[in-house]
Formats: structure tokens, sequence, C-alpha cells
């Protein structure tokens, strides 16, 4: 028999316990080693199993909980882990502590369609859900007043497993969420509280919100699965990243315009106060912006122009896509059919929202293109995917070199005590501890290189067990007999060169990049004096056809008989695998196209333990490689033959494993130690300890994008909207007269008579008409830089012009290089709420 329907009771504590609950819900124990100790003493070996404090709570017996409740000594212990969370989350930390008199908003929403906190909330895919989840952890660390906000999926992502030929199987498991570190957000009646978003039909979604504590910070996730919806859209909120594009519409019309008014309701009810920037966490939760400005419409009675200024004031809009096709679109008549009405965005014309996501192809609606035009701030995720996106979405800014698209760079970072082993922070004396606050890690701590290696090698021990446990029970899940896996035990060995390659598997990050030569492979693999073991993991869309064919045949491969024990394919890739990973492996394998890796977080994972790198240089990689921290894998960047091209970089990768990696592991000195391999180890936690941190991440939100965005926010929304109306005006007068500007004569006056050299002053003149625009109004600047053949500016320097007379202005600059030097004069729109003059796109060249 099944259940029509499933639900949770959870255990009834007694009084003396009840401060376990607190504990349990908040998610810091997944950070915090003394919270999770405390709740392993409870019974080791069951939360062993369970590995969730919640759980624990239920799966426990009543009589040890009552043994428990007359244990004075737990019951200090629970008092002061109490004491401990209390003081966490209401002491001054570093956002409490910045320099007195900056405008810090009191709160910052952040959106995203997922959330990777643990695996015990299982509401995240991959590296952007883990990302966004290390995002809440480290700014409730820093006392950032984060709120976190995206759906709830029933199902999550899915659960993978093999088939006997090798096949991905996918599997999706019902979640209850009360049985999660959840509770429901409810209203003065006591009763859930539901937010609504119009459907078409006269129909309404309508979403419960669950509500989880990270830390500081509260993450609200919006669920659908309720009695007054219909059946179909009880079933949006089902699978992440499932269905079709309707569905996908729904989901992402749930997370913006329901996610921001499941904020709105959430800050009246608590008091928290309302949040003054609103960060975007890709493209898909981008409708929060027209949901704000139907709220400023409605509520002020400001023009559609007008509340765009205040909307993109107070907006971050962070891209993760290095190529086109990673872009959500929708088909232009599927926006309209959810728009077309009225009813969603009361008081937003259809035609505005349409010029919003529009791109070259007038038949769809580009979500990254609505994000940067609803935002001031943009930012790619590493230097060199905010040069790709630049590059990608330049021509939004006409006339502007890709340098000057006014999309920016904040390099992703991870969470340090999230993904450290204990072991680690417990040898160096707690100063991982230390990476997520100041950033520091004096050099090896008078820790020895034999202390470093004796516990480098007990890490590669528990992945070794870690390995064989998850190998058995694949085979098992496949068909095989436990009979016949007597050879699982020989699977792996905790004294041979441990390579990692784990992410998800689309196309572009080549998982079988490493078979390019199957026999090679298999010779550095099966070396009699160098060996080397390699684990394999991660999953693929369920309908990539094409990824699910990568993974059978890596599985192929490693079926051999003769290879299974040096190479393994470990399905159900999610958080609890990656940190056996991420702790045990020597060595961390990157190797995608480049540039079409947006950053790749795991590498730092690694890195924080201890892992050296061995990588293409591309996402953070390629800002953060030193030539002593790891290996940069060489690239074939001129090869446009895609297999040319993977077969010279699969033979630079065999060459690196065979002639670098492999002998400076296993070169060991009288006590069996690989000095060489530790420089490059301590170098590593050296100098990677603080640049991939989290912690640096969010602060750098903090001081480039949240409070600049707070400061100009506040000025347009201040004195009933004016900085807002003010900006909108002047948007109008310059589109009506911006084809007149012009720049109508230029002049450079060289003082000296004799050859130029660096260092020299020229004087630049331009006379412009400036077709009734005040001076105030716009910015004129020369520009000088190389000029090849074609007479393009290279390395261009921008000087800006004063006005002389009317009509007419000057500016004097150094010669900035020697060679052969242009220059040019260009006008750009002015006004002090603009964040860059590049901003409206707008510019007159002479």
């Amino acid at each position: 028999m099944r259940a029509i329907r499933r639900f949770t009771v959870r255990a009834s504590l007694p009084e003396p316990l009840a401060g376990l609950r607190a504990l349990a819900t908040n998610l810091r124990w997944t950070w915090h080693p003394p919270t999770r100790d405390l709740f392993a003493s409870m019974d080791d070996d069951l939360f062993r199993r369970v590995r969730d404090p919640l759980r624990m709570l239920t799966a426990v017996s009543p009589a040890r909980l009552t043994e428990l409740a007359g244990d004075e000594d737990f019951l200090a212990r629970v008092h002061a882990m109490s004491d401990d969370l209390e003081r966490y989350l209401t002491e001054d930390r570093w956002y409490q502590q910045r320099p007195q008199g900056e405008r810090a908003p009191a709160a910052i929403a952040y959106f995203s369609m997922e959330f990777g906190v643990h695996e015990a909330l299982p509401n995240y895919s991959g590296g952007l859900g883990v990302l966004a989840g290390d995002h809440l952890k480290a700014a409730s660390d820093l006392g950032v007043p984060l709120i976190g906000v995206g759906p709830l999926y029933r199902s999550g992502y899915f659960r993978q497993s093999l088939s006997l030929d090798g096949w991905q199987v996918e599997h999706y498991p019902v979640i209850e969420p009360s049985a999660l570190p959840l509770e429901l957000l409810t209203g003065e009646d006591s009763e859930p509280v539901l937010v609504h978003v119009a459907m078409p039909g006269g129909r309404d979604l309508y979403a419960q919100v669950w509500q989880a504590q990270v830390g500081r910070v509260p993450l609200l996730l919006l669920d659908t699965d309720v009695e007054a919806n219909d059946e179909d859209l009880r079933r949006v909120t089902d699978r992440l990243y499932g269905g079709d594009a309707d569905h996908r519409i729904r989901q992402e019309i749930l997370a913006g315009i329901g996610g921001m008014r499941a904020v709105r309701r959430y800050c009246e009810l608590t008091g928290h106060p309302q949040p003054e920037v609103f960060h975007t966490n890709e493209g898909h939760a981008g409708f929060l912006g027209l949901e704000r400005a139907r709220e400023v419409i409605g509520e002020q009675g400001l023009a559609f122009d007008e509340a765009l200024s205040a909307v993109r004031a107070g907006t971050v809009f962070t891209t993760h896509t290095p190529v086109p096709a990673g872009i959500d679109r929708f088909p232009v008549d599927l926006v309209q059919h959810y728009f077309g009405d009225g009813r969603l965005l009361p008081g937003l014309e259809l035609q505005r929202i349409l010029a919003l996501g529009a791109e070259d192809n007038p038949g769809m609606f580009n979500m990254a293109h609505m994000g940067l035009r609803l935002a001031q701030r943009s930012n790619g995720v590493s230097q060199l995917h905010g040069r790709v996106s630049r590059r990608m979405f330049a021509r939004l800014w006409p006339g502007f070199d890709d340098a000057e698209v006014p999309i920016s760079s904040v390099t992703n970072g991870v969470h340090g005590p999230t993904w450290v082993a204990r072991e680690l922070t417990a040898l160096l004396g707690g100063k991982h501890k230390a990476w997520g606050h100041d950033g520091k890690l004096p050099s090896q701590m008078g820790v020895s290189d034999e202390e470093l290696w004796a516990l480098r090698r007990d890490l590669r021990q528990k992945l070794v067990l870690e390995v064989r446990r998850r190998v058995r029970n694949a085979w098992l899940q496949r068909g095989a007999s436990a009979l016949e896996l007597g050879w699982v035990n020989q699977v792996f060995d905790p004294d041979v060169l441990t390579v990692g390659f784990a992410r998800r598997v689309p196309t572009y990050k080549r998982l079988t990049l490493m078979l390019r030569d199957p026999e090679r492979l298999r010779a550095l693999l099966l070396d009699e004096e160098r060996p080397m073991q390699i684990v394999v993991a991660g999953k693929s869309h369920p309908a990539d056809e094409g990824g699910k064919a990568l993974i059978q045949q890596v599985v192929r491969f490693v079926d051999d008989p003769a290879v299974r024990r040096r190479m393994v394919f470990l399905p159900d890739y999610d958080m609890s695998m990656a940190r056996y990973l991420y702790r045990g492996c020597d060595v961390w394998l990157n190797n995608p196209t480049r540039p079409l890796e947006a950053c790749g977080t795991s590498g730092m994972k690694s890195a924080l333990n201890g892992g050296l790198n061995l990588s293409i240089k591309d996402g953070w990689w390629d800002e953060c490689y030193d030539g002593s921290n790891g290996w940069a894998i060489p690239t074939a960047d001129g090869v446009t033959d895609p297999l040319r091209r993977d077969e010279l970089e699969s033979a630079a990768l065999y060459d690196l494993l065979g002639q670098q990696v492999a002998p400076l592991f296993y070169e060991r000195d009288d006590a069996g130690v690989p000095r060489g391999w530790m420089s490059m180890v301590w170098h590593t936690l050296d100098v990677l300890g603080p640049r991939v941190q989290a912690s640096r991440m969010v602060r750098e939100y903090v001081e480039t994008a949240y409070h600049p965005a707070a400061v100009t926010s506040a000025a347009a929304t201040a004195d009933g909207y004016a900085g807002a109306r003010s900006l909108a005006e002047y948007r109008r007068r310059v589109d009506a007269v911006w084809r007149q500007v012009r720049v109508l004569d230029t002049e450079l006056t060289v003082e000296a008579q004799e050859r130029l050299v660096v260092g020299d002053e020229v004087r630049v003149r331009a006379k412009v008409d400036l077709a009734g625009l005040a001076p105030s109004e716009v910015e004129v600047q020369t520009v000088v830089g190389r000029v090849g053949d074609t007479d393009e500016l290279a390395e261009p320097m921008t000087v800006r012009m004063e006005p002389s007379q009317e009509g007419e202005y000057t500016a004097t600059l150094r010669l900035p290089r020697a060679g052969s030097l242009g220059y040019t004069v260009r006008i750009l729109p002015r006004h002090d709420l603009l964040a860059t003059p590049a901003e409206l796109g707008k510019v007159v060249l002479a």
C-alpha cells in the first residue's frame, strides 16, 4: 500500500533539552564542529549515519533523551552551546565594526534559484547553489544583513545511480519540508503565510514560505505544494531545473515576483528592516525588478521610467554565464501569455516589459539582458569571466570598447569553515578560522612537513574508505551480488597519488579529456614506480543525452578489471561526497575549454585543504596561478578544430601528470617526506588561503556593490523620489536630442617644437554642439592610445576636458608612452546618479 499523504512528527524533548531544537534548526551547525560534537555525543553511531541534528532528535530513543535530560555534564554543554549561538547571532561583527559614517544598508535581499547550504537541505544542483550557500554563510560570519530568497523544491534536483551498462538513471525522492530544518512563516493569526502571483486565465499561484536560519541570515523558500493551488500549479516547485519552458517561466515568475512579496511579508511580520539593496544571483529571479517597479508606481505614483531609475539604483546583478547558450531565454509569446493581461504586474505596460528582455532575435526574451538593464551594478565571477562578459554583452553598450562595458568582476570564494577538514584546522592551531575574518595564515605555524604530510595521508585514507563504500553500493545498485565484489577491498591505496575530478557534466567541462588516449592513461594509472589513482564524479542534466553518454564512456573505462582499482566513477555527487574528495585528493583536476568556465570553485576547496590544482587557466585559476601553487595545463587557444584542440591539450595533461606531478609526489627524502611537494602545499595554503575565501568575496560585494548601491538608492528615493524623477527626466531629454549632439572640430597643439618624447604636454581643443544640453549634463573627453594600421585606439587613456568658452572644451595631457599614438574626442552623458559614463549606452565620437 502507498501513503496518500506524508507528514512528519517531531520529537517531544524533555524540558531540560529544549535548547537542542534551536541548535538543530539553525544551520550554523553545518560549519560549527562543537555543535556537531554535542549531537554526536548523544549517540555517535547514529549521528554518523544521519549527519543531521534535527533527524537525530527524531531518531534518538525516548529513553536516551530522558537519560540525557538528567545528565548534568550534557546539560551544561547544551547551555554553553546555546549561549555561544546567541552570542554569535547578536554580537557586532565585521559589518557592524566598519568605519562610522559609511552608508551601510540595513538589509540586502539575495535571490537565487538554488541554495546549497548542506545535504540536509537538498535544495541545490551544483556550483551555483553551493556558491549561494557559501555566500549566506560568509555573510552571517561577517554580520552582513542578508535575506536569502528562492524556491523550495519538493524533489530537489535528482539522485543519480547507474544502470548495468553505465547509463545515468535519475531518481526523484519526495522531500517533506517539515522533516527539514525549516519553519513555516506564519501570520498574526498563526496560520501559514501565503504569497501569490497571478496566472493566465484568471487563476492565481499560491506559495507558502518556509524559513531556514543560516546563522544570522534568514533564508526564505517558496513552496507551491499547497491546497489553494490547482494540481498543475502545485507542481511548479516540484523539481529544480526540470520541465519545459512553460514550467520554467512559472518558476522564475514565482522566484522573482513571489520572492519579493515573500520578503516584504517576512519583514512586516518580524520587524526585520526592509531591504535597500537587491542582489540577483544569475538572471533566473530577474522579474523581481519588475515587481519593485510595480510597487513604486503603485505607492508613489511614479511613471515607469522614473520607477526604473529607482529600481536600478538599488539592484546588483551577477552573471555566471560565459556563453550565450547558457542564458535563460523564453519565446516572446510565452512572456506575453503570462504578462499580457496585466494581472501579474498591474500598472506595467507589456511593451515596456518586453523591451527590457529584448535581444537580436525579436522572437526571444533574454533574462540576462533584463538583469543587466534592471541593475545599475553588474559583475562576472572572476576577472577573466568579467572580460568575457563585457565582450559577450558589448552590444548593449554600442560605441564603447569592451573594457568600458559596465560589468565588473568579483571573483567567487568558498566558505572555509564549511570545507576545510577540522583535522587540518586543529593542526594549524585554528588559523583556518582566521581566514574567514582577517584573511591571514602565517607560514607553517611551527608545524613540520612531517606532521602535515602525515595528516594528508590520513585524509587520503578516509577518502579511500569512502570510495570503497560508495563503489560497493554503486555495484549493488547496478545488480551485482555481494559475493562478486571482493575486489572492492583493493580499490585505491592510501599511499598512491590521488587525483580528483568532480563537477557537473556539460560538454565544455570535458569530462572525458583524460580518456583521449586510453592506453596512455592506463599506463599512468598502473605505473609500477609512480602509480596514480583518479576519482571521478558528476551529474548530467536529465535532458542532456550527450552528457550522459560522456558519463557512460567513463564508466565503461573504469569497469575494466585492469584499471578499476585505480580509477572509479562515484554516482550521486553531492556535498557529502564533495567534502571527502576536497580533503583527500592530492591533485584537483579541471580541464574546461577556455574561457568557458566562469569561475569553478571546486579547486578552491581542494586548495584550502592542501590540495594542488592541475587546471586549464580558466575562471579563478587564470588569476590565481603563480607557477608554484599547482600546474597550468597549456591551452591550444588558436586551434579552431575542437577535436584537434582536445588532442593537444590532453597530451599536455598526460605530460604534466607523468613528467612533473607524479615525480614530485614520489620524490622522498630519508624520512619518507616529499619535500618539494610539501613546499608547494605550504605555498598554496599561504597564498590561496586568503584569496579563495567567501569572506573576501562578500566583503568585496559590500564595498563595491552593496554600499554604493545603497548610497545611490538613497539619493534616488529621497524627497519623494526626487532623484529618480530627475534622472528619468534627464534621460528623456538626452534621448530626444542625442542624435543632434556633435563634435564639430578638434585640434591638437604641441608646445615644444622639437620631437615629442614621453611626458611632453600637448593641448587638445574641441568645438562641440550639445543640442541644448548644459555643459554640466555631459562629459567631454580626450582619448589617447596606441594606433596601428587600422587607426583603432589600443590601451586608451581618457582625460576629461573642461569648457573654456561657449561650445569649446580644452584639455592638457602628458603623452603616456612612446610609439605611434592617436587621439579622439568624445561626448558622454553625465548625471550624479549614473554609476559610470557608459551606463546609458550613449556616446558621440569625433
